[in-house]
């Protein structure tokens, strides 16, 4: 069991960390970087401050991980991706069981492979600071809510893969929609154990969009042996244990580039191939989970 005191100076220190380094890269890069490409919405400029916001956004990344490692020593068990491009195109996809996956993910991937850019749920545009920061990296912004609102945000994805086309991005999606739950998931009676039901509306956006740029998929996949953590047990030191594990996967030729990704065929191969990979998935988080107990 870990010292509360300990905890509580961690905690301290590890917010001061992200505090002081947080508040002068927002208000003096990546604000006027927003408000440049908002004004100035041409190709030569957004090329230009692309590079800078996204290079802003990794180092600010690296930071996030020095806390980390500080608050949190025991080493996590990550896979060696050295050998992926910076400068590739990448479509990735991961389990998703709190707010914790996303730090993971940016520890796993900062610097390897080109930044992260990830599906959000609209409400999250309002965030303080981190909303615009988001809309300023182009992230997403997906409302699923089903019914009408389905269409514009297949136009959302499609806009923002468009963008992703000028300067080497990697797309990521939690196709599950949200974090799983026991509750969600007995509420959609999902057939996997340890996920719920993948959503392929945005994945299919990007491959209609990118499929062409793409040098494969990257299919991650967390395991949190000791239990799901929450942003404040990083803070504090109280994350023991990560498993990741990552899988190349090549994309289907018959997937990439279609020219509707909403017809009722290529959905149905989508949703097969998906399948497939989160059956495996499910079977991978089991054995980890057994394994590193």
């Amino acid at each position: 069991m870990s010292n509360p005191v300990i905890s509580f100076v961690k905690g301290v220190v590890a917010s001061l960390q992200l505090v002081v380094v947080t508040l002068p890269l927002f208000s003096f890069v990546l604000i006027p970087g927003a408000l440049i490409k908002l004004i100035l919405p041409f190709k030569p400029v957004r090329k230009v401050m692309d590079s800078l916001l996204n290079g802003t956004a990794e180092f600010w990344i690296g930071n996030n991980n020095a806390w980390i490692r500080m608050a949190n020593p025991k080493p996590w068990h990550l896979p060696d991706v050295s050998h992926l491009k910076y400068e590739g195109w990448y479509l990735v996809s991961s389990n998703h069981q709190s707010w914790v996956d996303i730090l993971v993910l940016q520890r796993v991937f900062n610097r390897r492979i080109p930044l992260l850019k990830f599906f959000l749920k609209y409400e999250l545009i309002y965030v303080p600071i981190m909303g615009l920061a988001w809309w300023a990296l182009d992230f997403p912004f997906m409302r699923r809510k089903g019914g009408a609102s389905v269409a514009q945000d297949l136009a959302v994805a499609r806009k923002a893969c468009e963008k992703f086309r000028v300067i080497p991005t990697s797309v990521i999606s939690f196709m599950e929609g949200t974090r799983f739950t026991q509750a969600k998931h007995d509420a959609q009676k999902s057939p996997y154990q340890h996920l719920l039901k993948p959503k392929t509306g945005g994945i299919a956006m990007a491959l209609q969009t990118l499929g062409d740029k793409f040098d494969c998929f990257l299919d991650v996949t967390i395991v949190y042996p000791k239990g799901v953590p929450e942003f404040h047990d990083l803070l504090t030191g109280k994350v023991e244990d990560v498993v990741v594990t990552v899988r190349e996967v090549q994309i289907p030729r018959s997937l990439q580039m279609p020219d509707d990704p909403g017809s009722p065929a290529y959905r149905a191969e989508l949703q097969a191939w998906m399948g497939e990979l989160w059956a495996r998935k499910d079977a991978e988080i089991k054995a980890l989970t057994a394994q590193y107990r």
